[in-house]
């Protein structure tokens, strides 16, 4: 079978390699589709991925067609279509220093277990759309962390996959009125077909003045002049700026929420926002929502579909992965496979 590597620093190759075996216990997947993550650029950039490095499988955002069942396996047929969690197999991280990359034609799931492993979704999905799973899951455990429910007001900074899922899985979970904030004009666009109420280009509008229209004004705190009536913030931008302006913004025991990666240290004034009670939460990962997810994209796929920004066949894949690297370039690319 072919898989991409990555074979020294900022370097990758498409190889033939032997297909890995499979036994009773397992399923085989013939991978129909696998996002590129940000983090598939820095493995690329470092050479590898520890523990592993040198000639290191790419690939951890898959969905698939089973083509094998094991005779001990049950919850899933030949044919099914399936999204995959890739922190759960037993032979290391797919695509994150394991022994398999999803950026090849097949995975084999082994001690395979519905749930757990995998979760069988509708075949009328596109498999573009289901390759958002895993990064959908992270935003999802970002709306988790954040607390926001049913009538919430929510502001999200950063229109890109994270920040779209996050918009439509606060949607899902009740919110009444979600704002998408970004600088980049298509990509509000963008929000607003995945159901934002409301977008702000904060680079042409006072954000705390917008949103006090938008969300009516809290009541003044201990002196504080008002905010908006805003119950969460959820940052995925990962700019020191969406921390200051949200903190400048937020009412009395509001919510921010950090989903985004800070690629460096970003102040806080604690003095300045002792008053406000503000609850800081940090928001990593996918504990339990890698499945749940999956639940909002069966219901609301046609809106998922607006997050991918390219599909690039597996035949060019070296060329959709230059593509996501380069900043500016794109938003989220998807190979799929024939």
């Amino acid at each position: 079978m072919k898989t991409v590597l990555v074979t020294a620093p900022g370097r990758t190759e498409v190889r033939q390699v032997e297909q890995p075996a499979a036994g009773p216990a397992d399923v085989v997947v013939r991978v129909k589709a696998c996002g590129i993550c940000g983090s598939d650029g820095f493995y690329i950039h470092n050479g590898g991925i520890p523990p592993r490095m040198g000639a290191t499988p790419l690939g951890h955002e898959p969905a698939g067609e089973v083509v094998a069942v094991g005779d001990r396996v049950a919850g899933v047929e030949v044919g099914d279509h399936i999204v995959v969690d890739p922190m759960a197999t037993t032979d290391g991280l797919v695509g994150g220093g394991g022994a398999q990359g999803a950026l090849s034609d097949v995975l084999v799931l082994y001690d395979a277990k519905p749930g757990k492993h995998f979760r069988v979704v509708p075949r009328e999905i596109p498999w573009h759309v289901l390759a958002l799973n895993e990064p959908m899951a992270v935003a999802y455990h970002g709306v988790n962390r954040s607390g926001a429910g049913v009538g919430a007001k929510a502001v999200v900074f950063g229109a890109g996959p994270v920040g779209l899922g996050a918009a439509i899985g606060l949607k899902s979970k009740g919110a009444a009125h979600v704002v998408v904030i970004d600088v980049v004009p298509n990509r509000l666009q963008k929000a607003l077909l995945v159901g934002a109420d409301a977008v702000i280009n904060s680079a042409e509008e006072d954000v705390v003045t917008r949103l006090k229209t938008l969300h009516g004004e809290a009541p003044s705190h201990m002196g504080r002049p008002t905010r908006p009536d805003t119950d969460v913030y959820i940052d995925a931008a990962g700019a020191a700026a969406v921390v200051e302006t949200a903190l400048r913004s937020v009412k009395h025991r509001g919510v921010l929420t950090i989903v985004g990666v800070h690629k460096q240290p970003v102040p806080i004034d604690f003095q300045q926002i002792l008053t406000s009670e503000v609850d800081i939460r940090m928001s990593m990962g996918y504990p339990t929502e890698i499945f749940e997810v999956t639940d909002s994209i069966i219901r609301d796929w046609d809106k998922y579909q607006h997050i991918v920004s390219d599909i690039v066949p597996f035949s060019d894949a070296e060329s959709g992965l230059r593509l996501a690297a380069t900043p500016g370039a794109t938003d989220k690319v998807v190979i799929t496979f024939d």
